[in-house]
């Protein structure tokens, strides 16, 4: 057995995580990865905390509820479960592991093919693209090359009247090819921050936050369109 003291930005990573797939595999080391059951988000993040052992964690939102119930959580693992205590160790709990096979886990990392567009977003812009998205009800994102910048728009893109939000974000690799890329705003399941985002025509993005160690790698949309 072992006993570490689990950090904050570890414990931020998956709550994020638990977002996006609510089962987790833990392997040794200190990288935590995660896939969504579409497939469709990969995350995977470099946290303070080094594990000594892979444990699998069924119902991930259920464990951090576990997490919160003592202060400051020391994790005491055993092969099957994890004893959670608080500092003083008078409270107490003791949480079961979960067999890999019952678990969605990332089998290979993604190589991000070459770019063509990237750029950065900001925690403030990624708000906002945020709250219009919900405020006019629409779940899509395009992004198309404006006037010397890139335009980020929330809009519905089946209903060519739907009203429409956009905001634009300076360029820092442009392409001569005409393109929308579409991304589900529902998929953007990203700890709030600044980021550098990836684009490429194979429909794969890559969103980097420039805080914390941790990348998404999001699939665009079908409906996106590169060039003719």
């Amino acid at each position: 057995e072992y006993i570490m003291e689990l950090q904050e930005q570890t414990l931020n990573v998956l709550k994020n995580f638990s977002d996006i797939n609510p089962n987790i595999l833990i392997n040794e080391g200190n990288t935590i990865k995660t896939i969504s059951e579409a497939k469709n988000v990969l995350a995977t993040a470099t946290v303070d905390n080094k594990f000594a052992q892979k444990f699998g964690i069924y119902d991930l939102k259920e464990f951090i509820g576990v997490l919160s119930l003592v202060d400051q959580p020391n994790l005491n693992f055993t092969d099957e479960s994890v004893t959670i205590s608080d500092q003083t160790g008078r409270s107490k709990v003791r949480y079961f592991f979960s067999p890999e096979e019952t678990l969605t886990s990332p089998q290979k990392d993604i190589n991000m093919p070459e770019c063509e567009v990237q750029f950065d977003l900001d925690a403030n812009t990624l708000t906002k693209l945020r709250n219009a998205a919900s405020t006019l009800g629409h779940n899509e994102v395009s992004v198309t090359p404006g006037d010397g910048v890139l335009v980020l728009s929330v809009v519905d893109n089946e209903n060519a009247t739907s009203n429409a939000y956009s905001i634009d974000v300076p360029y820092s690799n442009k392409t001569d090819q005409d393109f929308k890329f579409v991304l589900n705003i529902s998929n953007l399941k990203i700890i709030q921050g600044d980021y550098e985002v990836s684009i490429s025509s194979k429909l794969i993005s890559e969103f980097r936050n420039k805080e914390v160690n941790v990348k998404y790698w999001i699939a665009l949309e079908k409906t996106s369109t590169f060039g003719v």
